[in-house]
């Protein structure tokens, strides 16, 4: 499979699969589902939701927890992964390719939501990645990622150029005026009970 940036080659390989292994269990799944009830407070009569950069599937997991009747859909690149969601066997749709090749033409989700990935993105990409969360989404729109106020790059497991933090919530809202601005909030790493890794999220909401 031919791709556009390193960086898509980078998660589709051997380094995407070990994190695969690195980042499991049940508590990663504990940890997200209290992560998404304070998101998901803001939200009304979800039916379905796609999930951009799905890794194994603890968002989703977690997203089945709190939405038992939604229809759940993933977008993965890394075919390791691809495997145990399949295995999983919750989510309706699991779309084996990169973000910046995916069409699903004239479908739509209730939610669109990217949470880990926009920092892994190369940064000439982002507009498209924004344009997919953006038209994919009949109603809501999440942005779960490390804030930075200014683009930088940040080595990552001794890897350059794989790591990357701007505002890109901001750069969202500013690309698409109508989004309205529901909520945003922050999970520490050292959360007593249910951390995340210092992730910034954003609820928007099309109008």
């Amino acid at each position: 499979m031919s791709y556009k940036t390193e960086q898509e080659a980078f998660w589709a390989g051997e380094f995407g699969s070990d994190y695969c292994k690195r980042n499991a269990g049940e508590q990663w799944v504990a940890n997200n589902t209290a992560f998404f009830a304070k998101i998901l407070a803001r939200t009304q009569n979800m039916s379905s939701v796609i999930e951009f950069g799905s890794n194994t599937g603890l968002n989703l997991k977690a997203l089945a927890n709190l939405l038992p009747d939604a229809e759940l859909s993933a977008i993965e690149i890394n075919a390791e992964a691809v495997t145990e969601l399949e295995q999983w066997g919750g989510a309706e749709q699991v779309f084996h390719q990169s973000i910046l090749d995916f069409d699903a033409g004239d479908a739509r989700w209730d939610m669109t939501f990217i949470k880990g990935v926009l920092i892994h993105i190369n940064p000439d990409a982002l507009d498209a990645v924004y344009q997919r969360l953006y038209e994919y989404s009949s109603r809501y729109i999440v942005i779960a990622e490390y804030y930075n106020p200014t683009p930088v790059t940040i080595e990552y497991r001794g890897h350059s150029g794989k790591l990357f933090k701007r505002d890109f919530a901001g750069e969202m809202m500013d690309k698409y005026p109508d989004l309205q601005l529901l909520d945003y909030g922050f999970c520490w790493h050292r959360d007593p009970v249910f951390p995340q890794g210092d992730i910034t999220w954003f609820l928007f909401e099309k109008k």
